[in-house]
């Protein structure tokens, strides 16, 4: 007999598979601002499977919030996110063992106008995207680390909602394995 005792976190699952990967990159690039600029074929790896996480979970959240409503790319999800997360760009990710702070979703904090500014690594995912031979150096550390980054305040969120917790404590009991290098603010851990 089998039986299971919840659903599944695929997306948590999926992020720590890739903080993983970054774990092994590690070995090899020192994360320091000084290698900020560092480029690679793994990096670029990374950068496109966390960027385009975030893209999932980002459009399977707008749903959850705004059901019925159109998300079709990241500029239709700043509303939605910014309305039920409007601490989202103060929030940051710590990566301790390298005295690395992060705010991901930084440029996400100026004032709502027409066409808001999207994360720095987002726009730069896209160019590695869609132009690879002029823009393959934005495949670099500074943006992988910002998109997991990213990726993870993403996930957290989401299971934040669909667990429908009382608090960070309750979800982050719910979010195992435990990130090993990527940290949220000690005070997410306890109440």
């Amino acid at each position: 007999m089998i039986t299971t005792t919840g659903e599944p976190k695929l997306h948590w699952n999926y992020f720590t598979a890739l903080e993983s990967d970054l774990e092994v990159a590690a070995r090899y690039i020192e994360f320091s601002e000084a290698n900020y600029d560092v480029y690679s074929i793994e990096l670029a790896h990374l950068l496109f499977a966390a960027a385009s996480e975030v893209d999932v979970i980002a459009k399977a959240l707008c749903k959850r919030l705004q059901p019925g409503g159109t998300f079709r790319c990241i500029n239709n999800y700043h509303s939605p996110l910014m309305s039920a997360f409007p601490s989202l760009p103060c929030d940051e990710v710590f990566i301790p063992r390298y005295a690395i702070r992060l705010k991901p979703w930084d440029e996400w904090s100026n004032p709502p106008d027409p066409k808001p500014h999207n994360p720095f690594w987002w726009r730069d995912y896209n160019m590695v995207k869609h132009h690879r031979n002029d823009h393959f150096q934005k495949a670099n550390l500074k943006n992988v680390l910002n998109a997991m980054g990213g990726l993870m305040l993403l996930a957290f969120q989401y299971y934040s909602h669909v667990l429908s917790t009382s608090g960070r404590y309750e979800t982050m009991i719910e979010l195992m394995p435990e990130s090993t290098l990527l940290r949220f603010p000690p005070n997410w851990y306890r109440m």
